[in-house]
């Protein structure tokens, strides 16, 4: 197959998506990540095509070089493998360069969360933070539901409105590449979940009779072009609610709530198979960034039982 090494990068996450069924967060940062790649190679009059494993090695040199996290450089390798092994795959090229490179790693750093007690001031903070009723009632429903299952920010502002329908324990969440899984909802999320959807479908009965507007299929609907609230707006809205409850903003967002969530539950006896299914981790690697939690719960566990550990 002879393609332009120009095309290679619009093939590739035409195929991420349709095959992989790949975000379009995920697609915009193999585009960034790629495109950073195939500059750097024009600079030294090769493309993708051409490029050999040395100049794979030459470029993360240079990323090193100009101070990019370990981190970065790894996501940077990575994308390169992919768009490799897709040119192999499709007879594009018939070796892969950067097959046996070994990347940087990543840096274990733990993930920053939050106390039983700062979440329990948050979730009253949003309960009593909007101009009406009904946006005191979408706050409070937004962070028990993300408390309660420990969604992605993008899973959450973008769930369907028949996903909350009928009083579930359950949710159905479709996560990364359209994977789906089921979280359970406690009792005060699922009493936060039912006061929304009344004061939601209120409003939207006044619309639809006053303008005649179709319905929302989105449970926190918006009038922006996305259809419902953004993920920029809530991290606002998360920020306001630290404010408010006293919490130092700087150490709250969205993804934070997410760790807590998995944080508290391995605290208490969860398992971390559990936990991984919970959070749609494809990998249980990426779950065991909260295994120190899970050491200390051990130690204090041998420390309050063990025969030898007593004074």
């Amino acid at each position: 197959m002879t393609l332009a090494p120009s095309r290679w990068l619009p093939l590739f996450l035409e195929a991420m998506a349709a095959e992989r069924g790949a975000a379009a967060n995920t697609l915009a940062a193999y585009q960034r990540d790629l495109t950073h790649v195939a500059d750097w190679l024009t600079d030294h009059a090769l493309d993708f095509a051409t490029a050999q494993k040395k100049d794979v090695e030459s470029y993360l040199v240079d990323c090193d070089t100009l101070g990019l996290s370990r981190a970065t450089r790894a996501r940077r390798l990575s994308a390169i493998k992919q768009i490799y092994r897709f040119a192999f795959e499709e007879g594009l090229r018939e070796d892969n360069p950067a097959v046996q490179i070994a990347g940087p790693g990543r840096e274990k750093r733990l993930p920053k969360t939050l106390s039983v007690e700062q979440v329990d001031r948050l979730l009253d903070a949003a309960a009593i933070h909007g101009r009406t009723e009904a946006d005191r009632a979408r706050n409070a429903c937004l962070m028990q539901v993300l408390y309660a299952t420990g969604m992605r920010v993008t899973e959450l502002v973008s769930l369907p409105v028949s996903a909350a329908r009928g009083d579930p324990r359950m949710l159905l969440i479709r996560g990364k590449g359209g994977k789906e899984r089921m979280v359970p909802l406690s009792p005060p999320a699922r009493e936060a979940l039912a006061t929304w959807l009344s004061a939601r479908d209120a409003a939207a009965s006044e619309a639809q009779i006053a303008t005649g507007a179709v319905p929302s299929p989105f449970l926190f609907p918006s009038h922006g072009k996305a259809g419902h609230l953004t993920r920029h707006a809530f991290y606002m809205l998360i920020k306001e609610f630290a404010l408010e409850a006293g919490v130092p903003p700087s150490e709250v967002t969205p993804h934070t709530l997410r760790h807590a969530f998995a944080t508290h539950l391995l605290a208490n006896g969860a398992d971390l198979r559990a936990i991984q299914t919970l959070l749609g981790h494809a990998d249980v690697a990426t779950t065991e960034i909260y295994t120190h939690v899970l050491e200390e719960r051990l130690r204090d566990l041998v420390m309050d039982h063990h025969p030898m550990a007593k004074d």
